[in-house]
């Protein structure tokens, strides 16, 4: 029984990583390209991000349960915060870099995405002054997910550590 669960844990655990990964993925490769030419129209950029956010905050709680479970199987795994191994070192920074990522994303939608629909309403009755918050909120957006593309490339290779070893 345990080998089902283990096995059905992982088959999550990876449609949840091609989920995640895959929407920063296109964002890296469709997104960026389009912001450096300013061709983005960021009311449909908002609302596709306001769409894909449910899928992304479902892969982020799936591989957290999915992973503490894989986790706490492994032969690697001695206890809670014992670091004594290259495994474990891997996996400490994986959840550093997890626990980052969790927060960039919650600042992103619960913060960025709020102050930029404000602003969207505001630049109908001050178009100036909303043009200027706009660009430094657009800066800030593109930074959050910068940083985001980073932490996973980050998870990513702790995995590869963790799983090499």
């Amino acid at each position: 029984m345990d080998v089902l669960i283990l096995s059905i844990s992982y088959s999550v655990h990876l449609l949840a990583t091609a989920v995640w990964a895959g929407g920063l993925l296109l964002m890296a490769v469709m997104v960026y390209p389009a912001w450096r030419l300013g061709s983005v129209d960021n009311n449909n950029w908002l609302n596709w991000q306001k769409r894909l956010m449910p899928w992304i905050n479902g892969s982020l709680v799936l591989l957290l349960i999915t992973g503490f479970y894989q986790m706490t199987s492994d032969t690697n795994y001695t206890g809670f915060l014992n670091i004594d191994s290259t495994w474990a070192w891997a996996m400490l920074f994986k959840h550093i870099a997890y626990v980052i990522l969790v927060v960039a994303m919650v600042w992103l939608q619960f913060g960025l995405h709020p102050s930029m629909e404000r602003t969207a309403v505001l630049a109908q009755k001050r178009p100036q002054l909303a043009a200027t918050e706009q660009a430094k909120l657009e800066q800030q957006e593109q930074r959050l997910l910068t940083t985001n593309l980073i932490l996973a490339v980050v998870i990513l290779v702790c995995t590869a550590v963790a799983t090499a070893v």
